[in-house]
């Protein structure tokens, strides 16, 4: 039975191999050797695929200029699932050399999710912009910016908002229903305007051709193949040299070991969230691996492969190899219980937070740089 994924639907991914052969996405690895200082999420699989990073790669090595898009959904608490997607901004920005297009999606969740458009900015700047400055995303090198209000610069804005329709024609009603499904006017909207998003950083009025890269999650890939279609069938008009590039992450678990929610704030851990929260949730949500009584612990071992507290410490909070292995072992053989486990993600995360709090409060004066 074909697999199915929906950008705008609530799935999870059981066999990310599976999803790949399928869709054509090649596997991330064998580009490590390539990469002088991979990050966390490369090395240890959480990045797990890819379509023409190669070239990326071939550009920083000739040092040429590249860029790298992302877009963000206003939906919501900034948490740790968004963080995954952060970190990769900031590597490509710091590490790599990359031009960072950051887009706030608020014609698309104005469409789909029928917020209203005030709400939408408020959320944007001092949710996912904010927490960004704190992480370390720097203005040097970065467009922030909204797809409602691209750009204050008329010629950079009719560019835009010309290729938005211009896309349009690239594509048929039968094309975008076999990979949405049913569709609305909003939706053929908000999709040919995400096309425009990927493919404008190449434009002349934006700084000219260069490779674009986009990091996303598997269930955004349906966006990615139809623009590279687009891309494809564009001639005399702009001619684009080369297709957009993408890397896959795998989705991080949900507190309660499902999918995060924004509707659910059980579901995940904000970055504003104060130590007493963290430690509730927690402890009493974080799905566990381990068995039903101590006893039963200490003879079978816990299952850290399924348990979220390990799994958040593995993906962010445990960047040293030797420690993340010496925790799975002492967890897998029983040695370590799970109220212990939980303890040592509650800790970290309570350092990291109080920090990054701190710092979040002194990006509030750095705003301005960015819009």
């Amino acid at each position: 039975m074909p697999l199915e994924i929906n950008p705008w639907g609530s799935n999870d991914v059981k066999d990310y191999e599976k999803l790949s052969k399928e869709f054509g996405i090649q596997p991330f690895e064998p580009l490590l050797k390539r990469i002088k200082e991979p990050h966390l999420l490369m090395r240890r699989g959480l990045i797990f695929g890819h379509r023409d990073f190669d070239k990326i790669l071939d550009s920083v090595k000739k040092g040429e200029s590249y860029a790298m898009l992302t877009g963000l959904m206003p939906s919501g608490k900034f948490h740790l699932g968004h963080r995954i997607l952060a970190e990769q901004m900031i590597y490509h920005q710091q590490v790599l050399g990359g031009k960072v297009f950051i887009c706030v999606a608020d014609i698309e969740a104005y469409n789909m999710r029928m917020n209203d458009m005030g709400k939408l900015r408020d959320i944007a700047i001092n949710e996912y912009l904010l927490n960004y400055i704190a992480l370390g995303l720097k203005p040097e090198k970065c467009e922030f910016y909204f797809q409602s209000d691209r750009s204050k610069d008329a010629k950079k804005s009719n560019a835009f908002y010309r290729l938005v329709g211009m896309a349009a024609r690239k594509t048929t009603f039968n094309e975008m229903k076999a990979i949405y499904g049913d569709i609305s006017p909003g939706k053929v909207m908000s999709v040919m305007t995400q096309v425009a998003d990927i493919l404008h950083p190449m434009l002349p009025e934006f700084g000219g051709f260069r490779h674009v890269v986009v990091p996303v999650g598997v269930d955004q890939d349906p966006h990615m193949r139809l623009t590279r279609d687009i891309a494809s069938r564009f001639d005399k008009e702009y001619g684009f040299p080369s297709l957009p590039s993408s890397t896959y992450h795998r989705f991080i678990k949900g507190l309660k070991g499902g999918k995060m929610s924004s509707s659910d704030p059980l579901s995940y851990i904000a970055l504003t969230d104060d130590p007493k929260t963290i430690k509730g949730k927690i402890m009493k949500y974080a799905f566990s691996g381990g068995r039903e009584t101590i006893e039963e612990h200490r003879k079978k071992g816990g299952v850290p492969e399924v348990d979220v507290s390990y799994q958040y410490l593995y993906s962010q909070f445990e960047p040293d190899d030797k420690k993340i292995r010496r925790i799975y072992e002492d967890y897998k053989s029983g040695k370590m219980l799970t109220g212990e486990l939980k303890q040592i993600l509650v800790e970290k995360l309570r350092k990291f937070l109080e920090e990054h709090q701190k710092r979040r409060e002194l990006a509030k004066k750095q705003i301005d740089k960015f819009i």
